[in-house]
C-alpha cells in the first residue's frame, strides 16, 4: 500500500521537498531526495556579466551573461569573447560594432560578432525520490490518463534542516514515469519532465548546501564569497525576507553596518541586510527595494541612525560604477541619498 500524505497543516514537516498545488494549495508529496534540481539552466546564469553599447545609442544596450575569454584571433591584438544572451539582444541580422563594459569600467570595443545556437539537449528529468504521495496525486496515478498525469503548475518547496521554508521552485508538473522506491516499501520515485522546470545553477549548489542546513547566525557569512557568488546569497536572503514575519523596530533605533566587505553590489546589500535585521537579514536587492523596505514591515521605522563602519570600503569600489548605457554613476551616494529620504540618519 502505498504511503498517503494527508493534507493538514503537519505535511510540510514531513519531507525537505514538498510538491505543492499553487492554485489551491493541496500537497501532491513530500520527499527528502530530489534529482535534477541543479543543472545548467538554459539562459544566462547571471554571472560574469559584460554590456554590449552601440555607440550612436539607436540600440538599447544588451548583457552577456557567464563571458569568457576563449583566445586571440589569429594575427590581431585582439580577444574573442563568447557568452549568453536572451531576449534583450539585438535585432536579428545586426552585426555593427558595439562598446563593452563590464558595469566597472569599459573593457574595449567589438567590431564583429555573431549568434550562434547552442545545441538541442534533451533535459534530465526531475526525480523526487521516496516520495509519500498525497491522496491527489495517488488518485491521478491510478487514472493514468494524459490528463491526469498533468498536474499543471505547482511549487517544489524547499525547507532547511529547521524545517524552515528556504526557496520554492515553480514548475509545470507532468509525471513521466513513477516507480517503487528503494527508500522505503510504501514510497514512490516519481519523475517529471524535465524540459518544463528550469534547474539551479550547478555553481550555486554550496551556497544552497550552506543554507538548507540553516540560516546563518553570525554576520558576515558571506563576506568570502565572490561576487558571483554574493548573487546567490542575495537571492536566497531575498526570497527567506519576503516570508519571514518581523516586529518592525520602533523609531529612534540605532544600527550599525560593517563595511569592510561593501567591494561590490551585492555586498552593499548583503551588509544593510544585516545591520537592519541581524545575519541573513534583507533589507532590499536594489535601491528602489531598499526604498521600499523604509516604508516599513522590513524591521525599520523612521526616523534612526546608521552607523556605517568602514564607510571608505563601499566609497571606493562603488563611487564609479556603469550603467548599463555605460553612464557613470555613484551608487554610493545613491545608497545615502535613498538612505537620507526615507528617514535614516547615517553615520561614517
Amino acid at each position: 500500500m502505498i504511503s498517503t500524505v494527508h493534507e493538514d497543516k503537519d505535511h510540510r514537516r514531513q519531507g525537505r521537498y514538498a510538491l505543492t498545488e499553487t492554485a489551491h494549495g493541496q500537497v501532491w508529496g513530500v520527499c527528502d531526495a530530489v534529482e535534477g534540481l541543479f543543472g545548467e539552466p538554459s539562459g544566462g546564469l547571471g554571472s560574469n556579466r559584460v554590456w554590449l553599447v552601440r555607440d550612436d545609442e539607436t540600440l538599447e544596450p544588451w548583457p552577456l551573461e557567464d563571458t569568457e575569454s576563449v583566445g586571440r584571433l589569429r594575427c590581431a591584438d585582439s580577444l574573442i569573447l563568447t557568452g549568453l544572451d536572451d531576449y534583450e539582444g539585438p535585432p536579428e541580422g545586426y552585426r555593427g560594432p558595439v562598446r563593452v563594459h563590464n558595469e566597472r569600467q569599459w573593457l574595449g570595443s567589438c567590431r564583429e560578432f555573431a549568434r550562434i545556437l547552442p545545441q538541442e539537449r534533451v533535459a534530465p528529468p526531475l526525480v523526487l525520490r521516496g516520495l509519500a504521495q498525497g491522496d491527489a496525486l495517488r488518485a491521478a496515478l491510478s487514472k493514468n490518463t494524459r490528463r491526469s498525469l498533468n498536474l499543471e503548475e505547482a511549487a517544489l518547496e524547499i525547507r532547511d534542516d529547521h524545517g524552515e521554508l528556504l526557496t520554492d521552485r515553480l514548475l509545470n508538473a507532468r509525471v513521466r514515469a513513477w516507480r517503487p522506491s528503494s527508500y522505503g516499501a510504501d514510497l514512490i520515485d516519481l519523475e517529471l519532465d524535465g524540459e518544463l522546470f528550469e534547474p539551479v545553477p550547478d555553481y550555486a549548489r554550496t551556497i544552497w548546501k550552506r543554507w538548507l542546513a540553516g540560516p546563518p547566525i553570525s554576520f558576515g557569512a558571506w563576506a568570502g564569497l565572490d561576487t558571483r557568488h554574493r548573487w546567490v546569497w542575495l537571492d536566497l536572503v531575498q526570497e527567506r525576507g519576503f516570508r519571514r514575519s518581523r516586529g518592525d523596530r520602533p523609531a529612534g533605533h540605532a544600527y550599525e553596518l560593517d563595511g569592510r566587505h561593501v567591494t561590490d553590489v551585492p555586498g552593499l546589500y548583503l551588509a544593510l541586510g544585516e545591520a537592519v535585521n541581524g545575519p541573513g537579514g534583507y533589507f532590499g536587492g536594489c535601491l528602489a527595494a531598499v526604498d521600499d523596505c523604509l516604508r516599513g514591515t522590513f524591521g525599520y521605522t523612521a526616523p534612526a541612525t546608521l552607523l556605517w563602519r568602514n564607510a571608505a570600503t563601499a566609497h571606493e569600489y562603488l563611487s564609479h560604477v556603469l550603467t548599463p548605457a555605460g553612464r557613470p554613476y555613484d551608487l554610493f551616494a545613491e545608497a545615502l541619498d535613498t538612505l537620507a529620504e526615507g528617514g535614516v540618519r547615517v553615520l561614517t
